[in-house]
């Protein structure tokens, strides 16, 4: 890693804002906890040094304090290190010291690290430097490639397989009427889904399982149904039909299906500015998702890492700050995904912003999206002078300067991050970074009109 930007930033007694460390919460309930613990009370031999170290002893309930200690200046995002049992990065303990630390009251001075937290911090920057190096002698090629094309063929036909059962079933459904998708059950869907994972498809399945929550969902749900099942069927049609359809297009139909690919895009170095963080979850997998936007390649990307149930992915990446590094694309028709590469700075306070759009121009621009993705859902936009404002029992942004407006979709509106912008707004035009889709508008980052730190809504 190059020169550590966030070294030299500390010293010259730049923090980051509380919104900004409370971004890298794992979930509502940690988020909570450390801010709790955000205050210098449970705290002792607290400190900080100018290479981007911040340790502390807190408080709890064993005899013992916990250790806490984060390395701030990784570039992949701050690193964590507690003596607490808890399974969630960072833990409510190294929330509540770095809220500590961003407080700027003197509370976390300057000095030298303990024993305790010098050897962790020796230890993962030699770990990383290891790994680096390994990286850069590259990897031996696949030592039976013959092997390896005679796998992919039998997952083809297997995929192949499974794609005609669906168009069967769907079928079925269609000629029997969808009220027999009411009186079947979950059951029906269930079945149908692991028979895709049986072909090896599980792109495929996942929609198969979504379509299983539509049936008895409220008013207007066999419209629904009948959506999402000519959306799998053009996706099985498009997987059956893979060799007549453009590279990009047919690069997008395996990655719906569930193939497997890799990040082999041209290497873009620029700085990119942290937009947004959230998690979802479900049984198996905790998934984050991280939208970076490039200051001068205008581009923006979606970064997506995973950890096992009940744990955070290793990736974060505090809310509004920007770093220099390089992503590389993965293939596909208009696909924002993308992996991160080499970086050349941790991530460090900055003025950008991504550049803004009305109303009408962020539905233009999904519409174009949906060309090249069919199956997308929401595509990211940043909407310019925009009001929160209710709409009867719901809540929608208004363009200042005309008569449109998006609404909110109803997982946005029982966010308690919608509060927040009104809040920020107070009636006020402010600029807000969301995913705008067909559902409507969810809102993930804002910035107030004129100066200010972003402010995250999730």
């Amino acid at each position: 890693m190059a020169g550590s930007t966030f070294g030299s930033m500390t010293q010259q007694g730049v923090r980051w804002t509380a919104d900004q460390v409370l971004a890298l919460a794992p979930d509502v309930a940690s988020r909570k906890a450390g801010s709790r613990l955000g205050a210098a009370g449970p705290w002792s031999g607290a400190g900080s040094s100018e290479e981007g170290t911040v340790w502390g002893l807190c408080r709890g309930s064993g005899s013992n304090p916990y250790r806490t200690v984060v390395d701030i200046a990784d570039s992949t995002g701050p690193a964590y290190k507690c003596s607490c049992p808890s399974r969630k990065f960072p833990c409510k303990h190294a929330l509540g010291l770095l809220l500590l630390w961003a407080g700027e009251d003197g509370t976390v001075p300057r000095g030298q690290a303990p024993d305790w937290a010098e050897e962790w911090i020796e230890g993962r920057r030699k770990r990383a430097d290891d790994k680096r190096a390994a990286s850069a002698a590259g990897s031996p090629p696949s030592a039976d490639p013959e092997a390896a094309r005679r796998r992919a063929e039998r997952r083809a036909e297997r995929i192949t397989a499974g794609a005609a059962e669906l168009e069967q079933r769907l079928t079925d459904l269609l000629r029997g009427g969808l009220a027999a998708a009411e009186r079947a059950g979950y059951g029906l869907w269930e079945e149908t889904a692991a028979r895709m994972v049986d072909a090896q498809a599980p792109g495929l399945a996942a929609r198969v399982r979504e379509l299983g929550a539509i049936p008895s969902s409220g008013p207007g749900w066999p419209v629904r149904l009948l959506e999402e099942c000519a959306l799998l069927h053009l996706l099985d049609q498009g997987w059956l039909r893979r060799e007549e359809l453009p590279d990009g297009l047919a690069a997008t139909v395996r990655s719906r299906i569930g193939l497997p690919g890799s990040a082999d895009g041209p290497p873009v170095r620029d700085q990119w500015l942290v937009l947004a963080q959230y998690d979802s979850a479900d049984s198996r997998l905790t998934t984050r998702r991280i939208w970076l936007h490039g200051a001068e390649s205008g581009r923006t990307v979606l970064l997506l890492s995973y950890g096992a149930a009940g744990r955070a992915p290793e990736l974060a990446l505090p809310v509004g700050p920007a770093l220099d590094a390089e992503v590389s694309a993965y293939p596909g028709a208009g696909q924002p995904r993308a992996a991160l590469g080499e970086q050349f700075s941790a991530p460090a306070p900055t003025t950008l912003r991504p550049p803004a759009v009305g109303v009408a121009e962020a539905a233009r621009q999904y519409g174009d999206a949906l060309r090249d993705d069919p199956w997308l859902d929401s595509h990211p936009v940043t909407l310019g002078r925009v009001i929160p404002t209710p709409d009867g029992d719901h809540w929608q942004l208004a363009d200042a300067d005309g008569e449109l407006a998006l609404p909110l979709t109803l997982a946005a509106e029982s966010n308690a991050g919608l509060w927040r912008l009104v809040a920020l707004s107070g009636g006020a035009p402010v600029t807000v970074f969301g995913e705008c889709g067909h559902r409507g508008f969810t809102p993930l980052t804002a910035w107030p009109q004129g100066p200010g730190a972003a402010v995250p809504l999730c």
